[in-house]
């Protein structure tokens, strides 16, 4: 009889956490907290960036991983003045669905629901459910909101994933090329060029490709077309050093590539539900 794919409860950082496990040697660990992939370890690697430095302590927002960002990215959607940047989902605890599991694949859902406490942000009814799938050299994560309420729900997001790299200033990232592109430090608009490299801070919005994107030549990344952007950050030195859960030398081993909704709000009719996903593929030598 071959080897299952594992589930177990467990604490990382003491947070309430899920550990994924596959025969084959992959593994992934969730907290509740944001629903918020903290570790992805593939091909003896960790192919994820999570900073030493964020505040373990069940509240605050944990830098790096991936953080699911929702009902807004950054400081745009339907109530920028009263939502906490990226939204609260990052912040709060969801709830863990029994996981599927076989002997090369682990699916596990995490779901959160309106409460007397997003109330006090957001008083919307929804329900929100983080799809995790974890398959040999592969990670796809699906968002998926599902409107509760009696009227129509606009709200922006994203998956705003931390990829861990050698050196960030070597580092490339292909498949964007021509793609309509915002340079949010300079706010200049310009197609994209072939390959992006990243010698200084980095903060840009892409019309999403419809091809995958490739990184390092090493790790495909795509998206679904329901996400409408992709956005590329990192820090850099200047930035990172007046980021407080971030080593001074962070900036150097991450970069962010997110799937995300960032100019036009998506609007669901009452009952009505949406999904979007990153994923994540290791590309064999």
């Amino acid at each position: 009889m071959s080897a299952q794919a594992t589930c177990r409860d467990t604490a990382f950082a003491g947070l309430p956490a899920c550990e994924l496990a596959l025969p084959q040697g992959d593994r992934l660990v969730v907290a509740l907290q944001g629903a918020q992939v903290l570790s992805w370890v593939s091909g003896g690697q960790e192919r994820l960036y999570l900073s030493p430095q964020s505040k373990f302590d069940g509240q605050a927002a944990i830098r790096g991983g991936v953080p699911v960002c929702f009902p807004q990215f950054n400081q745009r959607g339907p109530l920028a003045d009263r939502l906490p940047k990226h939204g609260f989902a990052r912040n709060v605890a969801w709830q863990a669905d029994a996981p599927m599991l076989s002997s090369d694949r682990a699916q596990l859902s995490l779901r959160l629901a309106d409460s007397a406490q997003t109330r006090v942000w957001w008083p919307k009814a929804f329900e929100a459910q983080l799809h995790i799938d974890l398959s040999p050299g592969a990670l796809q994560l699906t968002l998926n909101v599902h409107n509760t309420d009696t009227e129509p729900l606009a709200f922006s997001g994203a998956l705003h994933t931390y990829l861990a790299v050698p050196d960030v200033t070597q580092a490339t990232l292909q498949g964007l090329g021509g793609q309509p592109e915002w340079d949010s430090l300079t706010d200049r608009h310009a197609p994209a060029a072939d390959t992006l490299r990243f010698v200084a801070e980095f903060d840009r919005v892409y019309e999403a490709a419809s091809l995958p994107l490739t990184l390092n030549g090493s790790l495909q990344i795509r998206q679904s077309p329901s996400w409408a952007n992709t956005v590329v950050w990192n820090p850099a030195q200047d930035l990172c050093k007046r980021l407080a859960d971030m080593p001074k030398d962070g900036w150097r081993q991450m970069l962010c590539v997110e799937a995300a909704q960032v100019y036009a709000p998506i609007t669901l009719p009452a009952g009505g539900r949406w999904a979007g996903w990153q994923r994540l593929q290791v590309q064999n030598p």
